[in-house]
């Protein structure tokens, strides 16, 4: 694991370019069992399953994930159910990947 989760994120507003293959691919090798994949306007976006035993620790990992996300002013999208929740994260302002969205996933793997 990487030093990511002892950083910071840093709030954008748009005035940087989204990473491109090298650089998520570089980022992508700092954090564990994230996949990236593309949204239907072909930008990227980090995305991971995590699965529990039923719906109430699937609900405390989403609350130990809203803290990180509130602490960090750095939202994921989050979907969750009995025994699972999935989380996709990228940067709404640049539409794409920047280092906080690393960042964040390296601090939600830390739960």
């Amino acid at each position: 694991m990487s030093d990511l989760a002892k950083k910071k994120c840093i709030p954008c507003e748009g005035n940087i370019p989204p990473f491109d293959k090298s650089e998520i691919h570089k980022y992508l090798k700092k954090i564990d069992g994230w996949d990236v994949k593309t949204n239907t306007d072909e930008s990227y976006f980090l995305s991971k399953e995590f699965s529990f035993k039923n719906f109430s620790e699937s609900q405390n990992f989403v609350n130990k994930v809203s803290a990180i996300a509130e602490e960090e002013n750095h939202h994921p999208d989050i979907l969750f159910g009995w025994g699972y929740c999935k989380v996709k994260i990228f940067t709404h302002a640049i539409k794409g990947l920047a280092e906080s969205d690393f960042i964040l996933a390296a601090k939600i793997d830390k739960i």
